[in-house]
């Protein structure tokens, strides 16, 4: 007997499907779900350092714009949101869409790993 495997892609769109709960993160990458909890109080904190710190230089320099948690939607099928990003201003131009979305990647992005149990 031929056993038949179906493995499901999942799109942007699918999303909504969802329950929407907070604390609780959606991402989608190559089609796969990834569901995770609001970081512990301790990432927030150094997330919120790293910004403050790459924010300030930004204003002070005017080269560009740090983002907390922005979404960044490469297709369809590959969508995340990562902890901070910096993005020059030519580049911020070409890539954000009318939602607000990044539609391609930024100069850095940055994601704090945590422990987790």
């Amino acid at each position: 007997m031929t056993e038949t495997i179906y493995r499901v892609s999942l799109i942007i769109d699918d999303l909504e499907l969802l329950p929407h709960s907070e604390g609780t993160i959606y991402e989608i990458i190559d089609g796969k779900l990834f569901v995770t909890r609001t970081p512990h109080r301790r990432h927030q904190q150094i997330c919120g350092r790293i910004f403050s710190y790459l924010n300030n230089w930004s204003e002070s320099t005017g080269n560009g714009e740090t983002i907390i948690t922005p979404g960044i939607i490469f297709s369809d099928a590959d969508n995340v949101i990562p902890d901070v990003v910096w993005v020059s201003q030519e580049r911020l131009a070409q890539i954000e869409d009318e939602a607000g979305h990044l539609t391609a990647a930024p100069e850095l992005v940055l994601e704090v790993i945590s422990f987790g149990k």
